[in-house]
């Protein structure tokens, strides 16, 4: 089971054979992070390295082509989860702080990044900026798991998960308006191109983007909205029956959002935060709020888990399905491409939200950006173009996006993983639960 031969249809024990092996290094992963009290993030990654390309106990071709199924079901499972805890009140509390974080951050992190690229590998700007596009989503996959081990503050959870989530869209239209400014044949760019016939790239960028926005969030409201009304009817769902349930739920939504030509992670996201906040959305009699808060713990309880093994394999399957020779070939200019990405680039781009947060909880939400499962599936994509159009100055170019960007999730998910519980001890403030509820609005009595 070793080697990098093709394998397209592996059988039933070389699959039972990669499930122990990935599910073996998330146990120790777990129990070694909670005995030294480290992110358990890097610990997937890194025995994925070793029992891949280092020592050849997954075959890298398969760990490729698993990771490339488990990213988008585990990616759905792990978004899904989230929007049952993410809490409207806290996402009405700071939504200025997340939209500008989506929206104008994003594009100055992505800008910055490629003019760190163009001057580091002495490319074309517009290069650059496929670089900076690919590289501009951060991961909640990674953060996500994270924050919850750290317990950090729920505010601050919420505005950087949530901005995660939300700049997934941004950061694939973003590449596409890249793809179709250096590629204008790309099958990728055909939509944006047939906007962009009647207004311009830049202004169907602008288009394409606040549709897969709104058209993501009606779908997932309108999901949401059916999810609740058939927990409400189905007066008895037992656990197997909720937890099939909302596994179709999450699922389907991700399919109509893909199928509408908008953001399927959005659509579960939305629908799990609708079903998360029933008692915010829908008022009912309390006999009915409380039978179906109970099919809602059942749900996320169980999914909560899964979502913790998606985890497991996305990791240990992204290190094990590592090229070394990607890595190495251009390891210095990545590193320093990294670094101005996560100590330059992002610090500026969030300043604007100085105007709402304190500048310790600005330095916290600066450093904590790391770019993980997108950029992980983008990062081959530049150089499939420069294959498919025969084109061997793309392929030159996708060679150094490739490296670069697979270097700038390495790096950026180590260190800003490692460096959480410093952090929060540094910079956010403990609150107490007296405090929590005054920050939230309610009044206590004296």
């Amino acid at each position: 089971m070793t080697g990098a031969s093709n394998v397209l249809i592996p059988s039933v024990d070389l699959l039972a054979y990669v499930f122990f092996v990935v599910l073996s290094i998330g146990l120790v992963s777990l129990l070694m992070s909670k005995k030294f009290n480290i992110s358990y993030i890097p610990l997937f990654i890194f025995f994925g390295i070793l029992v891949g390309p280092l020592l050849g106990l997954l075959n890298r071709t398969l760990a490729h082509e698993l990771f490339s199924y488990i990213r988008v079901f585990g990616l759905v499972m792990i978004l899904f989860t989230e929007g049952h805890t993410l809490s409207w009140r806290m996402l009405k509390r700071n939504f200025g702080t997340i939209i500008t974080l989506d929206t104008l951050g994003l594009l100055i992190t992505a800008l910055i990044a490629a003019l760190f690229f163009s001057w580091i590998f002495d490319v074309p700007l517009v290069v650059g900026f496929l670089f900076g596009a690919i590289v501009g989503a951060t991961d909640p996959a990674t953060l996500i798991p994270l924050f919850r081990q750290y317990h950090v503050r729920e505010d601050i959870e919420t505005i950087i998960v949530t901005e995660s989530i939300f700049n997934d869209p941004l950061g694939i239209v973003l590449t596409s308006v890249a793809v179709a400014l250096l590629v204008p044949e790309a099958s990728s760019a055909k939509v944006l191109e047939g906007i962009a016939g009647y207004v311009g790239i830049y202004p169907a960028a602008v288009l394409f983007f606040f549709y897969q926005m709104f058209m993501s969030i009606a779908i997932g409201v309108a999901l949401g909205m059916v999810g609740y009304s058939i927990l409400k009817r189905a007066r008895v769902m037992n656990f197997p029956e909720v937890i099939i349930f909302s596994l179709a739920l999450a699922f389907g939504g991700f399919l109509l959002g893909e199928f509408a030509q908008a953001s399927g992670y959005l659509v579960a996201t939305v629908t799990g935060i609708v079903l998360g906040n029933h008692k915010v959305f829908f008022r009912d009699d309390p006999g009915t709020v409380k039978r179906i808060m109970r099919a809602v713990e059942r749900e996320v309880h169980f999914n909560e888990s899964l979502a913790t093994i998606f985890t497991i394999f996305i990791f240990t399957l992204l290190g094990a399905s590592l090229d070394p020779t990607i890595i190495t070939s251009h390891l210095l200019p990545g590193l320093a491409v990294a670094l101005g990405l996560m100590l330059i680039a992002r610090p500026l781009a969030t300043l604007p939200i100085l105007r709402w947060r304190s500048f310790k909880e600005y330095l916290f939400i600066a450093l904590e950006g790391p770019r993980g499962v997108v950029p992980a599936a983008l990062a081959s994509f530049p150089l499939t173009l420069g294959i498919t159009y025969n084109n061997p100055q793309l392929v030159q170019w996708g060679e150094i996006i490739l490296s670069a960007t697979i270097i700038t999730v390495l790096a950026s998910v180590i260190v800003e993983t490692l460096w959480v519980p410093f952090l929060r001890k540094r910079l956010l403030e403990v609150r107490s639960i007296e405090k929590e509820m005054r920050a939230a609005g309610y009044r206590l009595s004296s």
